[in-house]
């Protein structure tokens, strides 16, 4: 089983984001993940701010507009244990590696990537920017860097460990 963790700061708005867009994307493949299945798919942030709080009100309208649904995701805080349970730790940007790294044992660092390393058609985007202080642009520009990190790391997963 492949387990693949994405990770923002609050965990209210691009990892929740980044997880059901990706889970949407393996799905319409005609892949499902969960537990009894071949991957599993989960999100968390590096603060405890919002810890089981269903992700921003502003994420799920957008996301509702292209046939997502993040309605059923709640908040949760990264730990220690994360680094031992999953194979890829995607954080949306550098702000959450060095938190990662922070705390990350050394023989587990390996799995931390930033999310924007598998995207495609992204020049010069390195990061997912925090859309929690903005308007609704700021969302959908989100979603549209989500999606196509999500699309290049699923052709990834596809070349690297599905074959």
């Amino acid at each position: 089983m492949i387990k693949i963790l994405f990770v923002c700061l609050g965990n209210i708005c691009r990892s929740p984001t980044a997880e059901g867009v990706f889970r949407h994307k393996l799905n319409q493949a005609g892949i499902r993940d969960g537990y009894l299945e071949n991957i599993f798919i989960d999100s968390a942030g590096t603060a405890a701010y919002h810890v089981g709080k269903a992700p921003d009100r502003r994420s799920c309208e957008i996301a509702r507009k292209y046939g997502v649904t993040l309605d059923d995701l709640r908040a949760r805080q990264l730990t220690r244990q994360d680094f031992a349970d999953y194979d890829y730790i995607l954080a949306m940007d550098q702000e959450n590696i060095h938190s990662m790294t922070a705390i990350c044992p050394a023989d587990q660092q390996h799995k931390i990537k930033l999310f924007m390393e598998y995207a495609e058609n992204c020049p010069g985007i390195t990061e997912v920017p925090d859309p929690y202080t903005g308007d609704m642009d700021g969302f959908e520009q989100v979603y549209d860097i989500i999606d196509r990190g999500s699309s290049g790391f699923l052709k990834h997963l596809f070349v690297s460990d599905l074959l």
